[in-house]
């Protein structure tokens, strides 16, 4: 009894202290001080979540605290807010209901945790994500308070920040989630410190052996950093004092998921990433109506003391980013020989790219206001959702990629016919630009004007053109127009528009359909709709039927026999060349084994999925190993349990896997490597070098003689001295390609030697 004293005891004071430290934030914030609202909401989140407990084992209290907090601190949101983080939980996870929330806490409050409280089922239907839905409701209400997804970001920090009590399949789940929907988001919403921190945590799950290494590579090279960035700026910092500014100048490190994504986009090592230092001039305007000339004032100074890239200057001050980001950023040669960016920004600048949205209501008059949507860029993003969720894509991942296409996109500005500018993102063509003024304008557009010369459809906009487009009332949109543009709202507009058209067809296919099953004594429409859709190697319930329609699918034996599970599946790459193994599933996988083929490992319906799946030499062929990605042993990766109930094995770092990871968490495995070196796969190798004689012998050389690898295909071209090629290997794992590869860089004359997935 006394034990059990002694841990309430704890837990109250754990609980306190947090409870005083958002008090203490608050009160240090410039918001009106509404503390009896914020205890009044900690006091009955408090009471509701009694005797619950995280993974981790801490009261569970503790994590709507965590999300005020953040929200608090490091978003610089108000009283409202602080209470609906503190809140958000209470809807979901007890017997209180929004309504309840209401009369204690207002309809604001309410409005903002209901947005918070996740549910399932919904538009896309059983088998889609739960969380797909999720978002959609989240951007739903976004569009009417902002604060939600504000607070959802916060909430999904503190997730990601305590990671470590949760298995691994859901570790890749959560990481993948963060990664292809929270980090941009973040981003959109000019949340930068946020954002690096979602990307640094969700690489550290996702790639640990990786995450590490860049850490101890960055801990390494810390005292030069520091060095070049003392002597780099020790001469600008003697201008600035000449000049009076009142400035503080700091040093910006790239972080490990940032070096990673360039290394992996790049094909280079980490040491040749060479804009890891950067340098940010932060300095306080006397007049806040001058800080612009201000910036272009420093920046002339400096171009004094070094030279600058004449095509690497960034001028986001007088046309600052969607998300509100503003600076002026140059990139200049140091004395030691290397190209370090400058980034020029005032105080306010400098707060608004750290915390965003919630930043520019620190500059408003009063202090806690509602949010409204005076924003313009971000008032044309919420009314893009908008449109988007009017007509949402049946399918849960078209409408996660339809949201992400414009998270990420950076900006080109362009001109109407009046000189008025619009916002682009990077990539728009012509038919974009015409559906972001007018879907009549986009549905009937024929060819557009660009600085008065005639261009077609999917003519890609550049930053200054001015736009003119060109209709005709017989004009209609086109299948193929999905292809040629980049923007959410036009691919959104126009897929609308053609499945309005199409849903006649999709009606006849489907009766077509229904007919054929009754003829051959089956029924179960809907599930037979998605097995032979995916027998057919169509994406789409919808397509399926279609393609009916139009006969250009014929429903025969083939498709009775699918259904009824006669068929054998999977014809897969690499795979013909592994020794087909009649085999036991791996340890703990209790499952059955399908019929005929490759004899997929089918998953049964009680199976553990927090347990990782182990690959082994033998059980190697019950598993489906996708293209998109090529894994061989030695990759990061992940399994995912697939319609038919078989197990996909992809990279972690595979675009389709990310995509799965956001759209169908619940299905994801964690998967490892257990082989020894018995079985060969595939791999390639891009060379590119300096040509001279010898050149192929030495290559084969080491590959053959010194690494005692088979080559299975060698191609190279020379073009003026400077050679280009490929050489396919057989290897037992990526181990082997690294010690190759280390191997063939050290060949004089060899530049760069490259991994191909």
């Amino acid at each position: 009894m006394d034990e059990d004293k002694l841990r309430e005891a704890a837990d109250d004071k754990l609980i306190n202290d947090a409870f005083q430290r958002l008090l203490d934030s608050y009160l240090a914030s410039r918001h009106r001080k509404k503390v009896e609202i914020i205890t009044k909401a900690f006091n009955f989140a408090r009471q509701a979540h009694k005797g619950v407990r995280r993974l981790s084992g801490e009261p569970y209290i503790m994590h709507p605290i965590a999300v005020a907090q953040i929200a608090c601190e490091e978003v610089g949101l108000g009283s409202t807010s602080i209470c609906a983080a503190l809140l958000h939980d209470v809807v979901e996870d007890t017997d209180f209901t929004t309504e309840d929330i209401e009369n204690m806490f207002g309809p604001k409050i309410a409005q903002i945790v209901d947005g918070l409280t996740k549910i399932s089922g919904g538009i896309f239907g059983e088998q889609a994500s739960a969380q797909a839905e999720n978002f959609k409701k989240l951007l739903l209400t976004m569009s009417d308070d902002i604060r939600v997804i504000l607070i959802k970001i916060c909430d999904r920090l503190h997730n990601m920040r305590t990671l470590e009590s949760q298995p691994a399949n859901k570790q890749y789940k959560i990481a993948g989630e963060t990664l292809y929907i929270y980090a941009p988001l973040a981003n959109r919403l000019g949340l930068n410190k946020v954002k690096s921190e979602l990307e640094n945590l969700s690489f550290k799950y996702e790639h640990p052996d990786e995450y590490n290494s860049i850490k101890a590579k960055l801990a390494s090279t810390e005292a030069s950093r520091r060095e070049l960035f003392d002597e780099f700026t020790a001469p600008i910092e003697e201008a600035l004092k000449k000049m009076g500014v009142k400035y503080e100048i700091k040093e910006r490190v790239k972080t490990p998921y940032s070096i990673w994504s360039k290394m992996q986009n790049k094909h280079v090592t980490f040491d040749e990433v060479y804009d890891i230092l950067a340098v940010r001039i932060i300095f306080t305007p006397e007049d806040r109506n001058m800080e612009i000339s201000e910036c272009f004032k420093i920046y002339v100074e400096i171009s004094q003391i070094y030279n600058s890239h004449p095509d690497r200057l960034r001028d986001w001050l007088n046309h600052p980013k969607a998300n509100g980001y503003q600076a002026l950023h140059t990139t200049m040669m140091s004395k030691q020989g290397r190209w370090i960016e400058v980034q020029i920004r005032s105080d306010r600048m400098d707060e608004i790219a750290e915390q965003g949205f919630a930043a520019h209501w620190k500059y408003k008059d009063g202090m806690e206001k509602e949010f409204t949507e005076d924003e313009t860029e971000l008032n044309n993003w919420l009314r893009t959702i908008k449109e988007i969720l009017d007509d949402p894509q049946p399918d849960a991942m078209d409408f996660l990629d339809a949201i992400k296409l414009n998270l990420f996109a950076s900006e080109i500005f362009v001109f109407t016919p009046k000189g008025e500018i619009k916002t682009m993102p990077t990539g728009s063509t012509a038919l974009d630009f015409a559906f972001s003024i007018h879907t009549f304008l986009g549905s009937h557009c024929i060819g557009a004007k660009v600085n008065h010369k005639l261009v077609p459809l999917s003519h890609k906009l550049q930053s200054g053109d001015q736009v003119e487009i060109l209709t005709s009332k017989s004009q209609h949109i086109q299948p193929g127009w999905v292809n040629f543009v980049s923007t959410a709202k036009a691919k959104a507009k126009i897929q609308a528009i053609l499945r309005r058209n199409s849903r006649e067809k999709q009606k006849k296919g489907e009766e077509m359909l229904e007919e054929f099953l009754q003829k051959n004594n089956l029924s179960d429409h809907l599930n037979a709709a998605d097995q032979l859709a995916l027998f057919h190697e169509i994406k789409h319930r919808e397509e399926f039927y279609q393609a009916i329609a139009e006969k250009s699918i014929l429903l025969g034996e083939k498709d009775v026999d699918e259904l009824m599970g006669k068929n054998a599946q999977g014809k897969g790459g690499w795979r013909k060349l592994v020794p087909f193994l009649k085999s036991k599933p791996a340890e703990g996988e209790k499952g059955q084994l399908d019929n005929g083929g490759d004899q997929f490992f089918v998953v049964p319906e009680k199976f553990n999925r927090k347990k990782p799946i182990y690959i082994t030499d033998d059980n190697l062929t019950q598993y489906k190993f996708k293209h998109c990605c090529h894994p061989i042993p030695g990759d990061d990766i992940l399994g995912f349990i697939d319609g038919k109930h078989q197990i996909e094995i992809h990279k972690r770092a595979c675009p389709v896997a990310a995509r799965l990871k956001a759209s169908f968490g619940n299905r994801i495995l964690d998967a490892k490597w257990d082989m020894h070196k018995r079985l060969f796969f595939d791999a390639t190798v891009r060379l590119q070098g300096i040509d001279r004689m010898g050149m192929l012998l030495d290559i084969a050389q080491i590959v053959s003689s010194q690494m005692s690898v088979n080559i299975r295909k060698l191609t190279i071209g020379s073009d003026e001295g400077v050679f280009d090629g490929t050489i396919e290997l057989r290897v037992h794992d990526r181990e082997d390609v690294r010690k190759i590869m280390d191997q063939l860089k050290k060949i004089d004359g060899l530049q760069d030697v490259t991994q191909i997935v």
